[in-house]
């Protein structure tokens, strides 16, 4: 017996053990509680399949269950599982749902909120900086949870979006609770942590092993309305969570890009291959089932950015090659497909095939 006292530790033992979720949750559908099956495993041994007799015997280390309880409590992690109600009630509906989840901050939202999840890459251009930057501040508007990874780029700019709007935002790590990977999101891990939700299936103590992201990315996609692909290379995790996404049946959308660049090359195929297109809050929120509202859009930053008037003034319905925009106006390119973005978004200005662009407002 584990004790009276630390009753939870037969959760833990369970998360422990190194089997399938497919495999625990059949076990516990055969079992009342997890308590049952410890005590059928030393008293009645009927659990027959040898290999998952071993796997839970394994982890049946009271000793290290302790030490790692008493991790779980220095750092206020709490446990869920997949029978509570506040476990996140779109990820009830797989089979390699993991039965015990740990998390930090407030998970009762998960369930109140639409979810869209925003992934990309890490190593992200200034225009898939951007681009992710609107579309989280965007939502938070409409008290929409976004949920990423908590990695460099894409992931931490859809995070940071949600935070400075007063928006919900959840981050699904690859590692135990105590850990924070990058390093350098530590102050984004606390600020998730009073004003979001992070969450883990991860026993606390796992290290942030490679193996452990394409697992987790699951979780991204499984607990979300809509997954958003903002920028991704080749063979990334951003193609793994979108690929789990398809393989779930769930909505895919991703953002389209310069055909010259390498990390907008996967999203304009996976436009291809029949991924909704993001063209602006509008497309999002038609797909989760909610009305766009003309008062949650954001100021005219245009009327207060000379350089977006110089160039709203030089467009016309006349379409016009972003080269020769750059050759009139002598700004920087990157700063430049940065304004173009903006104004797109604002339905100020429309990009064309060949990247020629008109203006759509005669009003600016």
């Amino acid at each position: 017996m584990i004790g009276d006292d630390v009753m939870d530790l037969y959760d833990l033992w369970f998360s422990s053990a190194k089997l399938p979720n497919e495999i625990k949750r059949q076990l516990m559908e055969a079992f009342n509680s997890t308590e049952d099956l410890w005590l059928a495993i030393n008293e009645y041994d009927n659990v027959k399949d040898y290999s998952v007799l071993k796997a839970l015997k394994l982890a049946m280390n009271t000793e290290k269950l302790k030490r790692t309880n008493e991790l779980i409590e220095k750092n206020g992690i709490q446990t869920i599982t997949i029978k509570s109600e506040n476990y996140p009630i779109m990820l009830k509906n797989y089979e390699d749902s993991p039965f015990v989840l740990y998390y930090l901050g407030d998970i009762e939202k998960l369930n109140q909120y639409k979810t869209v999840s925003i992934v990309g890459s890490r190593l992200c251009t200034i225009y898939g900086r951007d681009v992710a930057d609107n579309i989280s501040s965007e939502l938070a508007k409409y008290k929409v949870n976004i949920v990423s990874g908590l990695a460099k780029g894409i992931d931490s700019i859809a995070h940071w979006g949600a935070i400075n709007n007063g928006g919900f935002t959840t981050a699904v790590l690859g590692c135990g609770l105590d850990k924070i990977y990058p390093a350098e999101n530590r102050r984004l891990f606390y600020e998730i942590k009073e004003k979001g939700c992070i969450i883990s299936e991860f026993v606390p103590g796992t290290p942030p092993f490679a193996y452990n992201f394409p697992i987790r990315n699951r979780i991204i996609s499984g607990m979300s309305d809509l997954i958003i692909v903002v920028e991704a290379a080749e063979k990334s995790g951003s193609l793994i969570t979108a690929s789990r996404a398809l393989d779930q049946g769930k909505l895919v959308m991703a953002v389209p890009g310069s055909v010259f660049s390498d990390k907008s090359k996967e999203t304009n195929r996976l436009i291809k291959d029949g991924a909704f297109i993001f063209t602006g809050i509008e497309s999002i929120l038609d797909l989760i089932g909610l009305q766009y509202n003309e008062k949650c859009k954001g100021r005219n930053a245009a009327l207060d950015n000379k350089d977006m008037r110089l160039v709203y003034d030089l467009l016309s319905d006349t379409p016009m090659h972003v080269d020769d925009i750059v050759r009139i106006t002598n700004i920087d390119i990157s700063l430049l497909y940065e304004l173009l973005l903006e104004m797109q978004l604002e339905d100020n200005i429309k990009c064309i095939a060949g990247n020629f662009y008109v203006k759509v407002n005669k009003e600016f």
